[in-house]
């Protein structure tokens, strides 16, 4: 009757009677101590209080003992102590009885220290799959801030980098700018007399100039450019080319910047030279590009307004 005195132990130690039933079926009908393990593994199973259904032929998942358990009396039948014959006389009857509670309460305390073992074994264990879980999210949480920082040190390089192409444009474009009126320098002192401008003492190309250091004579004929090459540096550090008449507007330039960069639709904006630095207002739009000395050659740049 091993299998009602583990099912009685269970009882006995306070577990409902249908997971009692099912520990003791799923366990094999294998021990006391087997079925506590099965209870405190499947304590928190969504079905664990669900009616236990034995399989047909089977008492309690015992299979090779169904046909012993069958011949034995149920926990039912030895409550109600029916008289079927065979059931010995009532001295012999109450000795035994009383020495079986008297088992059963040793058994009993013996099986609720076993109980506290197993669970404190088991919150041992809880407690270290804890730390271990604690472990596997710190080290993840570490590898994505490593993966963050990585793409913010990439994010700074690629700005340096944007940066440095820009300086490196800018200083490329002065440099054109240089070469350009040093060219036109030169050009004007080939076409003055092999001086430059400032110090030509010639009235007129086809005249001589008057030798006297204190000539009051016409200042040399300046050479009369009808076109502007404009270099406009946009907003995102990229570079438009073309070429204006000296005689257009410096609204011209706004609307070929508007017409040709990526600037958002609606939104304002102004130019302004660099070298020297200078902002153009709404009044200097109107005035030509000879007259705010962007001729032969300008470089522009575009700022937020």
């Amino acid at each position: 009757m091993s299998e009602l005195t583990t099912l009685e132990s269970l009882l006995e130690m306070g577990f409902d009677r249908n997971r009692a039933e099912k520990a003791v079926a799923n366990t094999g009908n294998q021990g006391i101590e087997q079925a506590m393990d099965w209870l405190i593994e499947h304590d928190n199973d969504p079905d664990i209080d669900e009616p236990y259904v034995p399989p047909v032929g089977s008492v309690l998942g015992g299979g090779a003992d169904s046909q012993s358990a069958t011949d034995q009396p149920t926990l039912a039948d030895t409550a109600e102590g029916t008289a079927d014959g065979n059931i010995i006389d009532d001295d012999d009857d109450s000795e035994k009885r009383s020495l079986t509670e008297e088992e059963k309460l040793e058994q009993v305390k013996r099986l609720e220290e076993l109980m506290r073992v197993k669970q404190a074994e088991r919150r041992e264990r809880e407690r270290a799959e804890e730390l271990e879980r604690e472990k596997q999210r710190r080290k993840q949480g570490q590898e994505l801030q490593q993966i963050r920082q990585k793409l913010q040190d990439d994010d700074m390089k690629k700005l340096a980098e944007q940066r440095r192409r820009e300086k490196m444009e800018d200083k490329l474009a002065r440099q054109r700018v240089k070469e350009k009126i040093a060219r036109d320098r030169e050009e004007r002192a080939q076409k003055f007399g092999g001086g430059p401008p400032s110090t030509a003492a010639s009235c007129q190309p086809a005249q001589p100039s008057p030798s006297s250091p204190t000539s009051h004579g016409p200042p040399p004929t300046k050479k009369e450019y009808d076109e502007s090459r404009i270099q406009v540096r946009l907003l995102d550090g990229s570079t438009i080319t073309t070429v204006f008449k000296a005689q257009e507007p410096l609204a011209a330039v706004r609307v070929y910047v508007q017409m040709n960069s990526n600037t958002p639709e609606g939104q304002d904006f102004t130019l302004l030279s660099p070298y020297p630095r200078h902002i153009y207002t709404e009044l200097d739009m109107e005035k030509p590009l000879k007259e705010l000395g962007l001729v032969p050659s300008a470089v522009l740049v575009v700022t937020k307004k």
